[in-house]
């Protein structure tokens, strides 16, 4: 039997994160978003690692800026989002909704996930129990509508809310903090919210990552999941609204936060 996955968060530039896989059977790794080359070949570097495969969920540039040089270095071949293929780094694998490909021998399922760029995607690894979703989904939060609409944004929420609830969540950013501060504002009563903000405040006072999360903490204290419950529903005064429109108004209120 094959052993899992190792996954290492990477701190990347101020706030971002990077995620190696590595499958120690075969000596293989791959590399989802490269915010930066130095910090990533440093980690590689130090692990006697090379990098066969670079995953991209979307074109912004911290996301995107070590692809070339990564790939120089090392000759990985890239994969991304055919409908953001022309505006990616040159992709060896388009893939789109509901492909699946070979990455370090598991199976990864693509999501869309449009909503903070139009043609974001998230990768899903059901073996390893792993979701890796950039801006999309975010611990705590979500990421800006850049480009997407709320109601784009909301699908793309429940179908990553839709996932088993033991699925760990690795988002692109260092936003748990303050994400946790606006959350409290939505649902000052929710108990495991507030335990969830204090246990992030002391891992940043150490100095350690929020990301991963898993899906069942975010379910039960992302105000973003969360647009649907009647509780989060009544305390905005909107118990009759769409859930799309009570995502938008959290989204709205974020924005300005």
């Amino acid at each position: 039997m094959t052993m899992p996955l190792e996954i290492i968060t990477l701190p990347c530039l101020s706030d971002n994160y990077a995620f190696l896989l590595h499958n120690d059977d075969t000596g293989q790794t791959a590399l989802v978003d490269a915010p930066e080359e130095a910090a990533i070949k440093a980690e590689l570097d130090k692990r006697g690692w090379g990098l066969d495969l670079i995953l991209l969920t979307h074109h912004h540039w911290d996301h995107v800026d070590g692809v070339d040089a990564l790939r120089a270095a090392f000759g990985a071949k890239v994969v991304g989002a055919s409908a953001d293929a022309h505006r990616l780094p040159d992709l060896d694998l388009s893939v789109s909704e509901g492909d699946r490909f070979d990455c370090l021998g598991v199976e990864v399922e693509v999501l869309d996930v449009s909503g903070h760029t139009v043609g974001h995607i998230a990768f899903h690894l059901p073996s390893e129990k792993a979701v890796f979703t950039a801006d999309s989904l975010m611990a705590l939060g979500c990421g800006r509508l850049f480009e997407g609409t709320p109601e784009q944004m909301w699908a793309s929420l429940q179908k990553l809310k839709a996932l088993p609830s033991e699925t760990s969540v690795y988002s692109g950013h260092e936003y748990t903090q303050s994400n946790a501060r606006f959350a409290i504002t939505i649902e000052p009563d929710n108990k495991a919210l507030r335990l969830r903000a204090n246990a992030i405040d002391n891992a940043r006072a150490e100095g350690r990552p929020t990301v991963p999360s898993t899906l069942q903490e975010e379910k039960d204290t992302n105000p973003f999941l969360r647009a649907d419950l009647a509780e989060v529903k009544n305390a905005l005064g909107m118990a009759h609204a769409q859930d799309a429109e009570v995502f938008a108004e959290i989204r709205s209120r974020k924005d300005n936060f």
